[in-house]
């Protein structure tokens, strides 16, 4: 009998593959650090706190001492520009930092150097879009807006958030350059919020402005309402997959007190993964208990248009370019082409594919199915794994060459990726060669003829019968046999078994 902790687990995946029927909005906050940067915002320490002792990469501007004073990061800058063109913003003219202020042991100055768009604030850029892919068809999701703050420190909890009985501060981070990336509430269930995530990371990795693969490098808070119900925030989710489940939780937490009459209070929860429930944190702050006011430290920035057409000029090309292109360049069918760029490590690895050896098509097609199943199944990212180009390519030589069969390949993929062995090797010491005599693959088709006569009836009176024996033949090789040849000589044995009866009659 299944419990009811594991039925509740169940129904929260289940519903984070659904489309939400009930009027649901969603709203997203995107934290994204700027990780190719060298140093922080406003300061020169190095932001690379991954690893780290704790508390090592810090001076008196990110800890926020007395008479310090911050410098603004030119180069985070043009970062952020190059995102807010990427997003298709409105970007400002000048832009001013405010200072956010709230008491939290992550902050060591009390307050947050960040961007606000009301009460005279201008933020980098305004009024953008992305377009995701729903239900087959194409969703316009607004971004409201897009600036750059700075990253508080790491609050690290014994255990649970709720059950640890102390916190430790790692103010390593603080000071880290962020892009915040807010959506108006345009979404409309946990599958389009990944669905947003993963085409936001994408554009973002294509800029080479950030590298998702890092952990925490990208953290979500999400705003999620129902009819008839409260906007609650859900704080600090830290992958596509806990963003879809901790948003089904929270529809499920809603409707249902909803449904009892029980009213929904604007609150801020917090996501608990090892259990897949949110916890309360605390009641919502309204703007006002932030008390924003401009920072008083750093001079408006203007953006020239000269600025702006530079960052143009020095733009890569992004994931919708790609996409073309692949279709142009490499003749692939636009599905092929967008799941191939959907990934920049994947669009990456495909083009050295292609560079090593001409077969786009065939190329993209082991991609596509069997290794990007067993890196799904395995729960793997193809840069966690150590499959290279050269050896992947070799692999689909093999099977070109007639050395080995596709069969196989499909063998031996798991193998390789996993371990990176060269594929000839690998065919060599487990006697993999595929098996192409014809008088060896004749004699074998006897035996299976022989010790399957009812197969044989079968095959005679229906042709998709046929595939049996060819499956014994291949299962006797081990998979070794020849598929061509191997279709070829049980289908003529047929025929000759179809001539000698006509022959008697």
């Amino acid at each position: 009998m299944i419990s009811f902790k594991a039925y509740r687990l169940r129904l929260i995946d289940w519903m984070s593959t659904m489309e939400i029927e009930e009027s649901v909005k969603i709203g997203l906050e995107v934290h994204v650090q700027l990780t190719s940067l060298k140093s922080k915002l406003f300061c020169s320490c190095p932001s690379d706190y991954r690893g780290r002792e704790p508390n090592t990469l810090v001076c008196p501007v990110c800890l926020g001492l007395p008479g310090a004073l911050p410098v603004l990061n030119e180069r985070a800058v043009k970062f952020a520009v190059m995102a807010a063109l990427a997003l298709n913003c409105k970007i400002s003219e000048k832009m001013i930092f405010f200072r956010k202020n709230y008491y939290y042991p992550d902050l060591p100055k009390n307050f947050q150097i960040t961007q606000y768009d009301r009460a005279g604030g201008v933020p980098l850029a305004v009024d953008g879009y992305i377009y995701i892919e729903s239900q087959g068809q194409s969703k316009k999701i607004r971004i409201g807006r897009v600036h750059l703050e700075e990253d508080p420190g790491r609050l690290i909890h014994i255990g649970s958030i709720d059950q640890s009985p102390y916190t430790l501060v790692d103010y390593n981070r603080s000071g880290v350059a962020l892009l915040e990336v807010v959506t108006e509430p345009d979404i409309g269930s946990p599958k389009e919020a990944r669905l947003f995530l993963q085409k936001l990371r994408n554009i973002l990795e294509h800029l080479g402005i950030f590298d998702g693969s890092l952990e925490g490098s990208m953290r979500c808070d999400a705003n999620i309402s129902l009819a008839g119900g409260t906007r609650v925030e859900v704080k600090n989710i830290t992958s596509f997959k806990e963003v879809e489940r901790a948003l089904s939780f929270e529809i499920i937490r809603q409707k249902g007190l909803i449904e009892k009459g029980i009213a929904v209070k604007r609150e801020t929860r917090h996501w608990d993964e090892v259990r897949r429930v949110t916890i309360s944190l605390r009641t919502k702050e309204e703007e006002q208990d932030y008390r924003y006011f401009p920072e008083p430290d750093l001079v408006p920035v203007v953006i020239s248009r000269e600025f702006i057409e530079e960052v143009k000029v020095e733009m890569p090309e992004l994931p919708d370019e790609r996409v073309e292109r692949f279709m142009r360049m490499y003749g692939l069918p636009k599905y092929d082409a967008e799941v191939l760029v959907s990934s920049k490590h994947l669009a990456d690895f495909f083009e050295e594919c292609v560079k090593l050896y001409s077969k786009p098509k065939e190329i993209s097609n082991w991609m596509m199915s069997d290794l990007l199943r067993y890196l799904y199944e395995n729960n793997l990212e193809l840069y966690e794994s150590k499959l290279t180009p050269q050896i992947f390519v070799e692999m689909i030589r093999l099977i070109d060459e007639g050395v080995i069969s596709g069969k196989i390949a499909k063998k031996i993929l798991p193998v390789i990726i996993v371990s990176g062995k060269n594929p000839r090797k690998i065919v060599e010491e487990e006697e993999l060669v595929k098996i192409s005599d014809e008088s060896l693959l004749a004699e074998l088709a006897d035996k299976v003829f022989s010790e399957n006569p009812k197969a044989v009836k079968d095959a005679l009176r229906e042709e998709k019968a046929v595939h049996y024996l060819i499956g014994q033949l291949m299962k006797i090789t081990k998979g070794k046999a020849d598929p061509e040849l191997t279709n070829e000589i049980v289908k003529r044995k047929l025929e000759e078994i179809k001539r000698t009866m006509r022959n008697i009659n």
